[in-house]
């Protein structure tokens, strides 16, 4: 009887045991002041003139990465206008938005992969970004670092639109 208690119970143990696999593909994490972020929903637009914008969003942030162009290559912020770095949170007590541009922040965006064919982009950032409406509710600034962007897809339409985030 012993044996088959013992069988029994190993036979639990093992069968209990369970590898479950999750897939991050896309992405778009990072660490915001300290603390991980990841959107639950991205995507990047191509536009016409050759820029590049990727976004992330979770249910009442949006992240938003803009460049030049596809080249690989490390754009600068803080510089221009051009290459920015956005991020905006939106809740019952209003809206806080951070953002670098022209002597305004800085950090940098690096693309390390554009895949023409299946249409993704992968690559880093790192930023810091000014609270532009000097919104009481946050302080002076927003640090962004390690952030790592994976594969998110490339439209070249700029009508894009997500479903909504529960």
């Amino acid at each position: 009887m012993k044996k088959q208690l013992l069988y029994l119970f190993l036979i639990l143990a093992f069968a209990s045991c369970s590898e479950e696999v999750k897939f991050n593909n896309p992405a778009f994490e990072g660490r915001k002041d300290n603390v991980f972020w990841r959107a639950v929903q991205t995507r990047a637009t191509l536009a016409s003139n050759g820029s590049l914008t990727i976004e992330g969003f979770t249910r009442n942030e949006t992240m938003t990465l803009k460049t030049t162009s596809v080249k690989l290559d490390s754009y600068t912020l803080g510089t221009s206008n051009s290459n920015t770095a956005t991020y905006v949170l939106t809740d019952a007590s209003g809206t806080i938005t951070f953002s670098t541009g022209t002597n305004i922040g800085n950090g940098e965006i690096v693309l390390e992969e554009y895949d023409a064919v299946n249409k993704t982009v992968t690559g880093t950032f790192k930023f810091n970004a000014e609270n532009i409406k000097n919104n009481p509710l946050a302080g002076p600034l927003m640090n962004f670092q390690y952030g790592r962007f994976y594969k998110v897809p490339v439209s070249s339409n700029s009508a894009n639109t997500l479903p909504a985030i529960p």
